[in-house]
């Protein structure tokens, strides 16, 4: 005679559902925090990176892009501004030789940003071009 003991049934049902739980909780961790929305290339002066984070250092940037908009109120003018977060040592490493000359750099855009990753949910990947700002014809008064 078998002495095997089947399980009841809501139990079964009860591991079918917290895997599918757990199954779409993975999933959405990974559409939120890993996925590639988009990427693209920016091209602009490099204006600063910084290297910061009280747990995880990550690489940090801002790129000034060519032209103006304006302002949300509507009063005045902004800049096209970069905010920007650098994959790899390597890339900020070259990176920091490059304050203030002409860069154009590859990215990709994330949902959300993660803490190791950077602040920002765009990150650079690496520097496709290099070259010396264009003269705006600006002279400093000194």
């Amino acid at each position: 005679m078998d002495t095997i003991s089947k399980r009841p049934a809501w139990k079964k049902y009860l591991f079918i559902s917290l895997a599918v739980l757990l199954l779409i909780g993975a999933g959405i961790f990974y559409f939120q925090y890993y996925f590639v929305v988009a990427t693209g290339l920016k091209n602009g002066q490099l204006n600063y990176l910084t290297h910061k984070g009280y747990v995880f250092k990550t690489y940090e940037g801002r790129l000034i892009q060519v032209g103006i908009r304006p302002s949300a109120t509507g009063q005045g003018v902004q800049s096209n501004d970069f905010m920007f977060s650098v994959a790899s040592k390597e890339v900020a490493e070259k990176m920091e030789s490059l304050t203030g000359k002409e860069l154009q750099l590859h990215y990709k855009e994330y949902n959300r940003s993660l803490p190791w990753r950077g602040y920002s949910k765009y990150v650079v990947d690496s520097i496709v071009s290099v070259k010396e700002p264009a003269s705006t014809g600006i002279v400093p008064v000194y």
